[in-house]
C-alpha cells in the first residue's frame, strides 16, 4: 500500500477511460466526462476480508480499502454504521413481505448521509494540502461541511440557495462557517461554486473534490450488505437529487461481489424524486436515456436539483438493474413522513417522505413485487425540515390541570373513534 495513493490507482474518466493523477480535478480534458476513482481490486481482495472488517470499529472506515484516502482518515472517524431496521409494521402498511430501513437520520455528527461523503472529501483534502474547504448545497451538505470542518480546524465556506429551511441554515451557522445565500436555485449556486473553485483554489467537496467525495456514498451500500449477513438486497429504493447516491450504492454492491465478500445476485435499484423536481424520474418513466432540466418547486428542498450531475448515470443503473423511478407530490411526501413515523418511530426529513412515498407506489404497481424484500434509504432527519409538516400532523389539545377535564377528553376521544 503506497502512502501516497493507498489502494487507489488513478482518477478515470467514466466516458473514455483516460486516467489522471490522484489530484483535485473532476472533469476529463478530452470529452468533459466526469472522473471517478479506480482501485487496485486484486490487492484489496487480499486485505479486505470479512474477518478483517469484523475486527474494526463500527464506522464507515471499516471498509477503508474501498474509500479514496491514502492514509488513515483524519476527518469524520466516527461517521457511519447506522442502523438497518427490519420494518415489519411499515411493510404491512405498504403491502410487501419484507422491508428494511437504512436509517441515516441518526448519522454522526449532522444527522444525514452527507456526513459520509464529507468525511471522505475532507480527509482527502487534508492529504492534498488544502486549508479551506467549501461546498454548494441544498442544506444537509452545508451542515456536514460546516461541522466536520470545525472539528478538523479547517476554514469553511458553504453556499446555499437563499430560501432554504431555517433549520438547515442555523445548523450551518452554529459551527461558525461562512454561510452565503445565493438568490437563485441550486444549479445557480453550483455554477458559481465552479467559478470560485477555479479562481481561489479551495477544496470544493462537490466540485474539484467530487471524485473522492462521491465515493463516500458507497459506505451506505457496504453497510447494508454486511448488516443483511453479507448479501445485497433484492430491491433498494434511493432518493435522487444529483443521482450520485443511487449510482454509488449500486457500485458498492458490484465492488463487494468483485472482491468476493458477497455472491453475485440480481439487484434492482429504484430512484425516488419529488414531482416538483423530477427530471430523472420523468425520463425513466418515459423510457428516455437523457433527462430534461427543470425548475424545482417542491417542499423536498434537499432533492431540488433541476440539472442533476449524475442523472444520466442514474438512468443507466436503473435500466441495467431492472429498477424503476417514481415521483410523489408534496402531500404524498408528507404522508410518507407520517407513515414512517407512525409505523417505525423514525422522523425523516422530506427526502425520506419521498423515498417512502415512492416505495408505496412501486409496490402498489407491482414494480416491486409484494413477495420480495426491499431496503429503503432514509438520508436525513426530520428535525431539519419541521416547516414542511407544520400544520399537517395534528395539534395539541389543551386542558386545565384537572383530572375531570382529562377524563372528559378521553370520553370525547372514545366517541370520535367509535
Amino acid at each position: 500500500m503506497s502512502k501516497k495513493q493507498g489502494f487507489m490507482k488513478a482518477l478515470k474518466c467514466r466516458e473514455c477511460g483516460t486516467e489522471y493523477p490522484l489530484e483535485a480535478t473532476h472533469v476529463c480534458e478530452f470529452d468533459f466526462g466526469p472522473l471517478e476513482v479506480a482501485y487496485d481490486y486484486d490487492t484489496i481482495k487480499d486485505s479486505m476480508t470479512k474477518e478483517a472488517i469484523g475486527s474494526r470499529p463500527q464506522n464507515m472506515w471499516r471498509y477503508r480499502e474501498l474509500l479514496p484516502v491514502a492514509g488513515e482518515p483524519t476527518v469524520g472517524t466516527k461517521v457511519g454504521y447506522t442502523p438497518l431496521i427490519k420494518a415489519d409494521r411499515l411493510a404491512k402498511r405498504l403491502g410487501i413481505r419484507e422491508l428494511y430501513i437504512k436509517n441515516d437520520a441518526v448519522n454522526y455528527p449532522t444527522l444525514s448521509f452527507k456526513d459520509r461523503v464529507v468525511s471522505v472529501a475532507l480527509s482527502r483534502s487534508v492529504e492534498l494540502g488544502f486549508g479551506v474547504v467549501a461546498c454548494a448545497s441544498t442544506g444537509n451538505l452545508a451542515n456536514s461541511v460546516a461541522a466536520n470542518a470545525a472539528s478538523a480546524g479547517l476554514k469553511s465556506y458553504v453556499l446555499i440557495p437563499h430560501d432554504l429551511e431555517q433549520g438547515k441554515v442555523i445548523n450551518s451557522l452554529v459551527y461558525k462557517a461562512n454561510v452565503i445565500g445565493i438568490k437563485g436555485h441550486y444549479d445557480d449556486v453550483n455554477k458559481l461554486c465552479a467559478e470560485i473553485a477555479g479562481k481561489f483554489g479551495w477544496a470544493f467537496v462537490n466540485v474539484n473534490m467530487r471524485p473522492y467525495y462521491a465515493e463516500g456514498s458507497k459506505s451506505m451500500g457496504f453497510e447494508i450488505a454486511e448488516q443483511l449477513g453479507w448479501k445485497a438486497p433484492q430491491h433498494t429504493v434511493i432518493p435522487m437529487a444529483s443521482g450520485s447516491l443511487l449510482t454509488k450504492v449500486h457500485k458498492s454492491y458490484q465492488e463487494l461481489a468483485k472482491i468476493g465478500l458477497i455472491d453475485e445476485s440480481e439487484v434492482h435499484i429504484h430512484g425516488a424524486q419529488a414531482t416538483g423536481c423530477n427530471p430523472i424520474a420523468a425520463a425513466e418513466k418515459a423510457g428516455l436515456d437523457f433527462f430534461k432540466p427543470v425548475k424545482p418547486n417542491t417542499i423536498a428542498k434537499s432533492l431540488a436539483i433541476g440539472t442533476p450531475a449524475d442523472g444520466f448515470y442514474a438512468l443507466r443503473v436503473m435500466k441495467e438493474t431492472g429498477g424503476h423511478a417514481e415521483d410523489v407530490s408534496d402531500d404524498e411526501i408528507r404522508e410518507g413522513i407520517r407513515l414512517l413515523a407512525e409505523c417505525e418511530g423514525i422522523f425523516a426529513e422530506t427526502a425520506g417522505g419521498v423515498t417512502v412515498g415512492v416505495a408505496k407506489k412501486l409496490i402498489e404497481s407491482g414494480k416491486i413485487p409484494a413477495d420480495d424484500s426491499a431496503v429503503l434509504c432514509i438520508t436525513g432527519n426530520g428535525l431539519k425540515t419541521i416547516d414542511a409538516v407544520d400544520g399537517h400532523v395534528g395539534a395539541t389539545r389543551e386542558i386545565k390541570p384537572s383530572l375531570r377535564e382529562f377524563e372528559a377528553l378521553l370520553e370525547a376521544e372514545k366517541k370520535v373513534t367509535a
